[in-house]
């Protein structure tokens, strides 16, 4: 009796002990699957949107490009030979007289194989004196005198120049998607203007228009062949000016 009543006295802490696990466990249980409803209204409802604040979302924020950069090839009418590329109306050039065989400007081109070659025979003596100095760079196409530019249309195949002493030598090999008549017409405005003498000769089928000024020594000449697509060559070379 005595052994019965002390199991039983330990048995009954056990009991309620598992009694109160259980009832936690439930609370515990019952605790994990409530809902809030302010909870739940939160997340159930349609989210609301401030017109006024989405334009300060900085949704039109700069981000980097998908795919490379890349830009539209100009077309070559992009600009050609209309007034406001020469500061007024284009000048008629006057006909060519034929060349005669003592044309030194003429043998000069027929007989050159580089742009040295050609700025050496010039009849200029100040222009062929500068030619044994020249470099070979396309940066020299963009120095040429602002009075004689490159056409807005050149595309510069070769170009070479010089400024040692006194020499302001540049020497241009470049074509244009432009006709004979609208590129000497082109450089015959810009020369007249500048001040240049302006003489046109023709030999064979190249076209020479070339001249000189007083005031600063300057001297000019192109050389001009039509293109089978419609276009012109051209190599100009051009000594001081401004």
């Amino acid at each position: 009796m005595i052994r019965r009543t002390g199991f039983l006295s330990l048995l009954l802490p056990l009991a309620l002990a598992a009694c109160g696990g259980s009832d936690e466990s439930a609370d515990a249980t019952s605790n994990a699957n409530a809902v809030d409803p302010a909870l739940a209204s939160a997340l159930q409802g349609q989210i609301m949107v401030d017109p006024q604040l989405s334009q300060q979302s900085n949704g039109q924020a700069v981000r980097p490009a998908s795919g490379a950069y890349s830009a539209g090839v100009p077309s070559d009418n992009a600009a050609g030979t209309s007034a406001a590329a020469n500061d007024g109306p284009l000048m008629k050039t006057p006909a060519p007289t034929t060349a005669d065989k003592g044309c030194t400007a003429c043998s000069a081109a027929r007989e050159s194989a580089t742009l040295g070659g050609l700025a050496a025979r010039q009849a200029d003596k100040r222009t062929s004196g500068c030619a044994a100095n020249l470099q070979y760079s396309a940066g020299w196409a963009q120095r040429l005198p602002r009075d004689l530019p490159l056409h807005p249309q050149a595309r510069v195949t070769e170009a070479a120049g010089t400024e040692t002493g006194e020499c302001a030598l540049r020497v241009v090999s470049f074509s244009l998607p432009v006709g004979m008549q609208g590129t000497l017409d082109w450089y015959y405005t810009r020369a007249v203007r500048a001040g240049y003498t302006a003489e046109h000769q023709v030999d064979g089928d190249e076209h020479i228009l070339g001249g000189t000024r007083d005031r600063d020594g300057g001297a000019y000449v192109l050389y001009l062949s039509s293109r089978a697509d419609g276009g012109t060559d051209v190599d100009l070379v051009a000594n001081n000016g401004i």
